[in-house]
């Protein structure tokens, strides 16, 4: 069994919840809040349908979300400017074993 750390490598525009570096761990079916940021809403969204098969052991190329097996990437799915005052955060998927 993994888990998955879901750190924050890039914001464009602007973001009030995530800076680069933040990050928030998923352990089997849960969010560890001891070692997670803030979790925003759209962001989960763009990560839900990955993350079960990526802890589960199904690898970020099967997925077809990164050139190796343990590193994968997403982004949130807010535009940002010109359409919104938002921004875009891009996730690096770090899976690791369980501790």
């Amino acid at each position: 069994m993994y888990r998955v750390r879901a750190v924050v490598e890039e914001v464009r525009g602007k973001c009030p919840i995530y800076k680069p570096g933040d990050s928030i761990v998923f352990e089997r079916f849960y969010i560890s809040s001891r070692e997670s940021s803030r979790v925003c809403m759209h962001a989960l969204s763009a990560m839900l349908t990955l993350l079960s098969a990526f802890i589960k052991g199904v690898s970020a190329v099967d997925l077809g979300i990164g050139e190796q097996p343990d590193v994968g990437w997403v982004q949130c799915p807010d535009p940002g400017p010109p359409r919104t005052c938002g921004g875009t955060v891009v996730f690096k998927l770090v899976r690791e074993p369980m501790p």
